[in-house]
Order: C-alpha cells, then structure tokens, then sequence
C-alpha cells in the first residue's frame, strides 16, 4: 500500500470510529499513533519516538508533551494531542512554549482528526502563530497528501520542507481570503469596489445596498467565464466539422446512436484546459465523445490520453492515465471536485512530454 492509500485508509478510519472514542487517550491510540506509524516511525522504539516528552519551560520543571519525534539523537517534530471532538484553537499557547525550548524545528497540534502543522517562518526559534500546513484526515486533498509525505522518514528533509512552507501558509491564506471575500465581501472589499462604480458618498445605506450587489456580480462574473468557455469550445467543434472530409458510403442499414456531447461533458473539459494551461498550451489539449465515456487528449492523438470521464446522473468518475498508461480511477460529486485532482492531471499531461525528451535517437 503506497502513503496516499494510507492516509486515504486512516481518514476513513478515523471517520467510522471518532463517535466511539470517549477519551484522549483512546484518541491517541486509535487515531494518532496510527498517524505517526503511517509517517515511517516506530512509534514503539523509544529512540525514535518519545511519548510524555519532558519539556522544562523556565521555571516549571517536568511538562511534557504528548510525542516527540526523533532523529540523530534530536526532537525534529513535537506533537500536542487533544480529544477529537475537541477545539483546537485553544490550545496552540501550550505548544508554542514547548516550541520555543526545544531544538525540533516543526510542532504538530491535533486532535486525530485536523492536523496543524507549525515552524518559525517569521522569527527564529519561536513557532508561528499560523500553521503553514492545515487539513482534516478524513477530507485530505492530493495536494496536502504530497506536503504531508515529505514529513515521511524516508523523505524528511528540514531544508526542503522550510523552502516549501513559507509559499505554502500564504497560498493558503489567500485562497481562504478570497473565499471569505466573495461569499462574504468585508466593507473594505465592498468600498474598493463601489468607488470604480459610485460617484457619490458611500454612506451605510449605499454600502448595504453594494454589498449584496458585489456578491452577485462576482457570481455573475464567474458564470460568464464558464459560459465564454464552452462557447468557445462550441464554436471549435463545428469549425471542426465544417472541414471533416466527405463520409464514405453506408454499406450498413443499421445507424449507430449520435454521440450527444453534453453540457456537462463541456464544462468538465472546460475546467480540465484551465488546469492544464499553467503547463500546457491550450490548443494542445482536445477532447473527443464517446458513446460510452469522454476523452481529453494531448494534440488531439488517442495515443496521448490524459483522462476518461464518465458522467450520469448517479454517478461520476475519471480515469487518469499515468506515465505507463496505468489507469487510476476516482469518484466524484460535483466537477469543482476536478480541481483537487490538479496535480495529477498536470503528470499525466506532461508525462507525454518527458516520453518524448528520453525517446532514444535513431
């Protein structure tokens, strides 16, 4: 079983069983351990890792902290566990001051359920305020699992952690701004916004009034993009058509169904070319219709498939093509899901052109 299954298996693990666990302890034991396993570690070999870590701080002698990771003989990695139905907002200071006196360099608060992962970005051997790395075992991304791998033993690596973390907390910070913005626009956001429009003063009344109007443009705004896409898609198709050559003489009677490429399958698509273009030239990627599924492909060449999508009204999936043309297929709910399958996308799109860089020369 590779890490991503792992971490997949835990989360559905600790999902069937948190409503049974009545103590920190028993959390520690069925969520957490298992967690610290999953990362490489011995949790029963005692220089590897430490429970009840004794941490003097100042004045107070003997607090411990619940594991310590070690390596080379040094805490690396701290870890305050709390009960999971626990909030963990209240309980980051605890950790702070073990941080602040020990040589680890990355601390970990959790209740087995969310991780929050911490260093010291912004002063030197004091731990953040913020966690540059933040999620829920049950609801991990791809993305998070490959930034949680490299906490892995086989991996760990503190330089190359520390290059990524910092790029890592304000991504992350900006993305959930944008989030709370658009869903629920500050007056700040609201004031920017209403100046570029509004010529007279902004009182309460007209800030009220913009607020609202705000939300939905930014709604609006982002149903014309999508709108604009499959438009253009639209238009590409029947350019397509218009230069088909003749088709050859039924001999058969019999008429297959037409294909009906749907909306849907359009959208997706739509959203598929907008992941690739950080990597890929747009007019690279197309897709083709199916009777049974729907196929986005590099310049247009069966030969060069980055995904299958099959999507009714019960059930949706893709089928994502690594570089061995191995199949990986994952379920879905809804095409925004797509997103959290950006970095795999983007491999298989540029393992066609890793496959053309290493071709042997004739």
């Amino acid at each position: 079983m590779d890490f991503k299954d792992e971490i997949k298996q835990l989360g559905d693990r600790v999902a069937k069983l948190k409503d049974s666990i009545n103590t920190e302890e028993a959390t520690k034991n069925a969520f957490i351990m298992p967690f610290i396993k999953a990362l490489g570690y011995d949790v029963f070999n005692p220089l590897e890792v430490v429970p009840e870590f004794i941490s003097d701080i100042g004045i107070k002698k003997g607090e411990k902290i619940d594991y310590a990771i070690f390596q080379d003989g040094q805490p690396t990695i701290l870890i305050e566990c709390k009960h999971w139905n626990q909030n963990l907002d209240i309980h980051d200071g605890q950790l702070l001051r073990y941080f602040h006196v020990s040589k680890a360099k990355f601390s970990i608060l959790t209740n087995g359920i969310t991780y929050r992962f911490y260093t010291d970005l912004v002063e030197p051997n004091k731990m953040d305020e913020k966690p540059f790395l933040d999620f829920s075992i049950n609801d991990i991304k791809d993305n998070q699992i490959e930034e949680l791998k490299k906490f892995h033993k086989s991996y760990f690596d503190v330089n190359n952690i520390l290059n990524t973390a910092s790029e890592l907390k304000y991504t992350s910070a900006i993305k959930n701004a944008i989030h709370d913005e658009i869903n629920n626009p500050s007056a700040e956001f609201v004031k920017y916004f209403t100046k570029q429009v509004y010529p007279n003063m902004i009182t309460q009344k007209v800030l009220d009034q913009f607020t609202a109007l705000t939300k939905k443009s930014f709604s609006l705004y982002l149903s014309d993009i999508i709108s604009e896409r499959l438009k253009s898609a639209l238009k590409k198709e029947e350019e397509e058509q218009q230069i088909q050559p003749e088709a050859s003489p039924i001999i058969s009677v019999v008429k297959e169904k037409p294909v009906e490429t749907t909306q849907e399958e359009l959208e997706a698509y739509q959203i598929i070319r907008s992941i690739l273009r950080a990597k890929i030239k747009v007019n690279r990627i197309a897709y083709r219709d199916n009777q049974s599924y729907f196929s986005v492909l590099l310049d247009d060449n069966n030969r060069k498939p980055i995904c299958r999508l099959f999507l009714s009204a019960k059930k949706k999936q893709i089928i994502i093509f690594d570089e061995s043309k191995t199949e990986t297929k994952y379920e879905f709910t809804s095409l925004d899901d797509l997103f959290n399958l950006s970095d795999n996308l983007i491999n298989s799109a540029l393992s066609y052109e890793s496959a053309k860089k290493e071709a042997p020369l004739n």
